[in-house]
């Protein structure tokens, strides 16, 4: 677990390092060898043992391979020179995972982008509970965005239960991505502020046919509504027909009617009309 250290100031020790140099000095001018070699040695060791911590950075310490603690205040510090420092960024980073090819719900391959912006917040962990944590943030994403692929299907064409879909539920699974991610970075001390899906897109292979599918389903959608929409005015135009007494009609004669007006209104190109000087069973 991770501990705070705090160490002694380093300008103190900057004077003391001054003051052997200056014992060292006279010791060897008066041929006091003894005083002078000790004094050469204390300032030799006294040196190691300076650093600096810049802001939004982390020193860890070690004693003989001895957790000492973690020094994440700013400025010029002094610790036992036989200590082992290992210097951490606390700031924030942030990295977008190139699309990658994963299965949906339903198996169809497709391709997640991510984006992810994290820090580190546990100095310890980081350490000495992963190997290395920014290979580990890398590699644990690609797991979670592969596990969140599969909760979902690509979209409802062939899955139309489904209330959410990576396409249109993207509060929803981009939550879902930040909470996978966030519980498998927590081993290495990871805090994640955000996780986002930046590319959602059909894998290459079947990106042309998924295409053609949706063309098929919009057009299937418009030939829905223009057919309502002709069946409505053909019982208006009967109705207007009939209301005002402009012409009789069979059962025939309305079968035909209706026929003429659906083609002509439900018909993608323009209507050729044809000139009619006979009867109208003619």
């Amino acid at each position: 677990m991770e501990k705070i250290n705090k160490p002694s100031s380093g300008y103190i020790f900057v004077l003391l390092d001054l003051a052997f140099i200056a014992i060292a000095v006279y010791a060897f001018v008066n041929e006091i060898l003894i005083l002078g070699a000790g004094s050469v040695l204390a300032f030799i060791l006294i040196i190691p043992g300076f650093f600096i911590v810049e802001p939004n950075k982390a020193m860890v310490l070690l004693l003989f391979g001895e957790y000492k603690g973690s020094v994440k205040a700013n400025g010029f510090f002094w610790v036992n020179p036989f200590m082992t420092k290992k210097k951490i960024s606390l700031r924030v980073r942030n990295f977008e995972n190139k699309p990658l090819k994963v299965n949906d719900k339903i198996g169809n391959p497709v391709m997640i982008g991510t984006i992810v912006v994290w820090q580190v917040e546990d100095t310890f962990k980081a350490t000495f509970d992963v190997d290395d944590y920014e290979n580990f943030v890398h590699l644990q994403t690609d797991a979670a965005v592969r596990k969140m692929a599969g909760l979902y299907p690509y979209d409802n064409f062939e899955s139309e239960e489904a209330e959410v879909t990576l396409r249109s539920g993207v509060e929803e699974v981009n939550h879902s991505l930040e909470a996978e991610i966030i519980e498998r970075l927590n081993h290495a001390g990871i805090k994640v502020i955000e996780a986002r899906i930046s590319h959602l897109a059909y894998s290459s292979e079947i990106a042309s046919a998924m295409l053609q599918r949706q063309q098929a389903t919009a057009i299937v959608a418009a030939r829905q509504k223009i057919v309502e929409g002709a069946v409505g005015m053909v019982e208006m135009a009967l109705e207007d027909l009939k209301m005002k007494d402009i012409i009789e009609f069979d059962d025939e004669k309305k079968a035909v009617m209706v026929s003429n007006l659906m083609v002509v209104l439900c018909s993608d190109k323009s209507a050729s009309p044809v000139l009619n000087v006979g009867t109208l069973h003619q």
